[in-house]
């Protein structure tokens, strides 16, 4: 009876923040998980799979702005859904 809505294709690389142009609103509508270097991670910010690195926050530190600052690292990266 439930129809299964389709889930959009993800991107190559796709970010958190609403601000962004690599921001896709309709892939956060569905849960989606990032493995890097072959563990699943949970606080990656912002992905690149083609290029090879996600941004993930740096601890607690933060910028002027109150957001988080984020370092580069580099391996292998897979996005799917949950």
């Amino acid at each position: 009876m439930t129809e299964a809505i389709p889930r959009p294709p993800l991107p190559d690389r796709l970010c958190v923040d609403a601000r962004s142009p690599h921001h896709v609103a309709a892939v956060f509508e569905h849960d989606i998980g990032i493995r890097f270097n072959g563990q699943e991670r949970m606080d990656v910010d912002e992905y690149c799979i083609s290029e090879g690195w996600v941004r993930v926050p740096a601890g607690k530190t933060r910028d002027r702005k109150g957001n988080p600052l984020l370092i580069k690292l580099t391996g292998k990266v897979e996005a799917f859904y949950r």
